[in-house]
């Protein structure tokens, strides 16, 4: 039994999917959560009263735009006057085809690496600093399985952030080592979220026939997976990406 009692854990799209199941099952484990939002703050609210208000809160913030991370980290450390576990979960999956108009296939481009590559970075940078005068911290980072085998020609710029967000991770893992933050990522493949749903109904089949467990990964996996690598049972492994994809990429 993974035991996260008195840890506090901000966790960035915490409101569904992914996220939330993060919530919950750190929450299960005795953490203090704080569930981040962009703009589900029902949802995220709904969060905060299943597993208590003295455990958990909810914060929005809008992280494509710049500068909101750093302010999110700050008003996350505010609740509790500390946060000993950040997870870089929030992420957006829009279409960017090369055949569309310069200006949109700049500003999806631009909107998806600001949201899953620049707004963790800036959330990571502000752990740092704060882990620094800690003793150490834990920052989890969930990238793609598409960082590694890429995406469809519609999705090379969120496999583009996802690369960066597994570079950023083991950069962080090796320079601040040895001041006790530990920094490690999570490569999923299809995931059954509400967000995926559409995609993953109309595309059972071609699914079924890539993933040779035969089903997409339920939310659960990743947050279990979270929750294991915030206990500190594994901190020599500091720099790894766990893959959970049903074995559709083994590296």
């Amino acid at each position: 039994m993974i035991d996260l009692t008195g840890k506090v854990v901000l966790v960035t799209g915490g409101s569904r999917g992914i996220g939330a199941a993060t919530c919950r099952v750190l929450a299960q484990a005795g953490a203090c959560v704080i569930v981040h939002y962009g703009q589900s703050a029902g949802e995220a609210q709904a969060i905060v009263q299943e597993i208590g208000e003295g455990s958990a809160t909810a914060l929005g913030g809008d992280l494509s735009q710049a500068g909101i991370a750093a302010s999110l980290f700050r008003d996350a450390v505010a609740w509790k006057g500390r946060v000993d576990v950040l997870v870089n979960n929030a992420g957006i999956f829009p279409s960017a085809s090369v055949d569309d108009p310069q200006v949109q296939w700049d500003e999806i481009w631009s909107r998806t690496l600001q949201v899953n590559l620049i707004a963790a970075a800036d959330l990571c940078r502000e752990a740092i600093l704060h882990f620094r005068t800690r003793g150490g911290g834990t920052i989890v980072n969930v990238a793609s399985r598409a960082a590694f085998r890429g995406d469809t020609p519609d999705a090379m710029h969120y496999a583009a952030s996802k690369g960066g967000l597994i570079s950023l991770t083991k950069s962080i893992a090796r320079g601040y080592a040895r001041q006790g933050i530990l920094a490690y990522a999570i490569a999923p493949g299809w995931v059954s979220t509400d967000m995926a749903e559409e995609y993953l109904r109309d595309h059972a089949a071609d699914i079924a026939r890539d993933i040779p467990m035969g089903e997409a990964a339920p939310p659960e996996d990743i947050a279990h997976t979270v929750a294991f690598l915030a206990s500190g049972l594994a901190r020599h492994m500091t720099g790894a990406t766990l893959d959970i994809n049903g074995a559709s990429y083994v590296r």
